[in-house]
């Protein structure tokens, strides 16, 4: 299953299939088996960087997509955002606010 999830991208569904494996074993052994749990977190980290690394391919092509979503999440910290996020410390009802 695991060397299925590597093929897939870690897509389960589609691993499942590969392996012949039932999804439900797979699910139950994310639970039942630490180590497994960790080679399936290893393959979603593997599978991030592959996106990662064609998103940076995209970007030197100077694909304007690619470029605006990078700052986007990735640029957030230099303002490159659409909305402003509010953190609030404290939890009170709005009650007291009146228009």
């Amino acid at each position: 299953m695991l060397e299925a999830l590597e093929k897939s991208l870690g897509i389960v569904t589609t691993a499942a299939r590969i392996a012949e494996v039932d999804r439900t074993s797979h699910y139950r052994w994310l639970e039942d088996d630490p180590e497994y749990k960790e080679a399936v977190r290893l393959i979603g980290e593997q599978t991030i960087d592959f996106a990662e690394s064609h998103l940076h391919k995209l970007i030197k092509s100077e694909n304007p997509a690619a470029v605006i979503f990078f700052l986007k999440t990735k640029g957030k910290a230099r303002g490159y955002i659409e909305r402003q996020e509010i953190q609030v410390e404290e939890s009170r009802p709005l009650s007291w606010f009146k228009e």
